[in-house]
């Protein structure tokens, strides 16, 4: 067993490269003394520092064909091993597919490199060092490294041996990275993640119109009465690859949430930048299981990761709306700010024809071709204000298991939300649906245990334009006091799975919702004086826990004229009820219900690599017409949109259309 080491100190003969240098050099020592294999002979390795400079903004480090080490504090990091192989994976297949499916022929090295794990261990580091590194011009030591000693070269140098020497681990779809703890010396190790606009080993995807094709085939469900070709443990999902506090690619833990009464909750949070903040990004399951409840989590956080930005993808369509004419999709259609908002906010350019600014491609499920989208509807969060016309947000955005299941479940999300926008707006009385109804004794349980929290849970058919079953859902506090009400919603071919959906959100926010609105009372209690105040995702459910706003409700909970009340199966749409074996004819049923109403459907493919790699999609789906969510009580599109004047009109639920001042004068409560 031989093994070559180069030192790669960092410019600057600081002492940080010194410590560097100093470790290179008993590393190569301490490998050079261990017995060697001579048909198995170790790759160079390079030594060099985390925690210096901006990892998303340095040249690409390190040689592929050598096998990285990098120190921080305490810790000593190494791999991933040159080629996305550890020695035991050799003839093993990259890309394989999840289950067990075939992957074909390895193209080349499987993405994961040293620049990759530089980025995603900076991606989970405090917001202090973040702040540093991004924009102070990076970071200086505090003393000398405390563990160059030649015994912590020693256990390093022991490990690359075990590793070169096999039979390594099961390769699953991301190479492996190890970590020693030089304090403890313990050692554990992660799959890495690749980045995926790695200027190392990412190769980004022209985003064309001939990529944006979509060709929706058979989706068989894995049992009957699920929207799902395949069940949540066969996605073989590694966990720990996505939420490590090392370089988790989704955050750095899963917190498991002891305390709810209700759902077995999880939350997460990974951070990016724009601009000179970092913006946090939520993910959670509400599942009966803390196993199940992880799993979900971590796909949603997969989900938000992709639609943030295009990742692993190269933008190739910069052109003004006048350029590309009626085939793009028109962003006035999908709603735009009020001209006293960009007064109010000069630094917000508004959208003008033409203007040129960055686009995608989506697919046209009503006239199959592709059709131009502006960049900022079909990603939500890329740096930089100056194309920024809107700030959208994951609405749309679904994941699964196929490509037909997160088109599917993108669209039941926009349904939902503009008909829930629809009767907030407009203040629409509902017909309320009696849980007792739930042919699904878990609903039953889950209404009666809330019971026991102070809570009635409320359930209200939602349906405004279109047949697909969509539930409003309300926890209410029984006395009316701190933790008033919280909302959720639902939509699916399925009634039950519909009240489902939204009694989930609500059992696990109402339980929640007291604590919450506590930390901050005073804020909220200002919004709800004060909505321009409101100004975040957050603020919106949480000023709902003011007891005084329980007013804006009224006209749902306490209607002069109530409309009646339902079963859960009259929500049942004949046509289709979800109950077929094949997720494909599911969409076209939906898809077609939503076009006969004179609408498109246009699909974003927002699928990552890493993704892929797990034989995942994730989409947006945008529904030119229907009313967008915004947050922030001055970005509220949907109350300036023709669809919130006339729809309800057009449903048969009033005589007349909207005006300006029967439009509700409270936020909508929609988390």
């Amino acid at each position: 067993m031989t093994a070559e080491l180069v030192e790669t100190p960092v410019v600057g003969a600081e002492p940080r490269d010194e410590a560097c240098d100093r470790f290179a050099r008993d590393l190569r020592r301490a490998l050079a003394e261990l017995p060697g294999d001579p048909d198995r002979p170790l790759p160079e390795v390079t030594v060099a520092a985390l925690g210096v400079r901006d990892a998303f903004t340095e040249p690409p480090v390190g040689d592929r064909s050598a096998l990285p080490v990098h120190l921080y504090g305490r810790h000593a990091l190494v791999g991933p091993w040159p080629g996305g192989t550890t020695p035991g994976e050799a003839g093993g297949e990259p890309g394989g597919k999840p289950g067990g499916e075939p992957g074909g022929e390895a193209t080349g090295e499987r993405p994961g490199c040293a620049t990759c794990l530089r980025r995603r261990w900076q991606g989970v580091r405090s917001v202090g060092l973040r702040e540093g590194l991004e924009l102070r011009g990076g970071t200086r030591e505090s003393g000398p490294w405390p563990y160059g000693v030649p015994f912590a070269a020693q256990a390093v140098a022991a490990l690359i041996a075990r590793i070169g020497a096999g039979p390594g681990t099961d390769p699953g779809p991301f190479p492996d990275v190890w970590l020693i703890d030089l304090d403890d010396l313990t050692s554990r190790h992660h799959p890495l993640v690749p980045e995926p606009d790695c200027p190392n080993c990412g190769t980004p995807e022209p985003l064309t119109a001939e990529s944006a094709v979509l060709a929706l085939g058979p989706a068989p469900k894995y049992r009957p009465g699920v929207s799902r070709v395949r069940p949540l443990d066969a996605y073989g999902l590694p966990v720990d690859a996505f939420a490590n506090p090392h370089w988790g690619a989704v955050g750095p833990s899963v917190v498991c949430d002891v305390t709810s009464p209700t759902t077995s909750a999880t939350v997460g949070c990974f951070s990016s930048r724009s601009g000179d903040y970092l913006r946090e990004t939520f993910w959670g399951g509400h599942a009966d299981s803390y196993h199940d409840s992880t799993r979900i989590g971590v796909l949603e956080g997969l989900e938000r990761f992709a639609g943030m930005r295009a990742r692993g993808r190269r933008l190739t369509l910069t052109a003004t709306l006048d350029e590309l004419g009626p085939d793009a999709v028109d962003p006035r259609e999908t709603g735009l700010y009020t001209d006293a908002f960009h007064r109010a906010n000069p630094w917000v350019p508004p959208f003008t024809p033409d203007r040129p600014v960055p686009w995608v491609w989506g697919w046209s499920l009503r006239d199959a071709r592709p059709r131009p989208v502006p960049e900022v509807l079909a990603y939500y969060h890329k740096p930089g204000i100056e194309h920024r016309f809107v700030q959208e947000s994951s609405n749309g955005c679904a994941s699964g298991g196929s490509l037909e299941e997160a088109v599917l479940g993108g669209l039941m999300e926009v349904v939902e939300r503009d008909a829930f926008l629809l009767a907030w707006h407009g203040r629409q009385p509902l017909p309320e649906i009696d849980p007792a109804t739930s042919a699904d004794p878990h609903t039953r349980i889950m209404v009666e245990r809330m019971t026991l929290y102070g809570y009635r849970a409320r359930f209200f058919d939602t349906r405004i334009t279109f047949p697909v079953p969509v539930v409003t859902g309300v926890a209410e506090r029984f006395d009316g006091g701190p933790g008033r009400m919280c909302f959720g919603a639902g939509a699916a071919l399925d009634p039950e799975a519909a009240l489902a959906a939204a009694l989930c959100e609500i059992a696990t926010d109402s339980v929640q919702l007291l604590q919450r609105f506590e930390r901050d009372e005073a804020a909220y209690r200002a919004m709800a004086e004060d909505h321009e105040k409101i100004t975040s995702l957050h603020d919106h459910p949480l000023v709902y826990a003011v007891p005084e706003m329980g007013r804006h409700a009224d006209f749902l909970l306490r209607p002069a004229s109530p409309p009646g009340t339902r079963s859960v199966a009259e929500l049942r749409w004949a046509d289709a009820d979800g109950s077929g074996p094949d997720v494909r004819d599911d969409l076209l049923a939906a898809v077609g219900a939503v076009t006969s109403a004179g609408f498109d459907v246009v699909v974003v493919d927002q699928t990552a690599p890493e993704q892929r790699a797990l034989g995942l999609h994730t989409v947006k789906v945008l529904v030119p017409g229907l009313l967008p969510l915004d947050f922030g009580w001055t970005r509220q599109r949907a109350r300036h949109l023709p669809r919130t004047r006339t729809a309800l009109r057009e449903a048969g639920l009033r005589p007349d259309d909207l005006t300006e001042s029967g439009l509700h004068p409270g936020p909508h409560p929609f988390p």
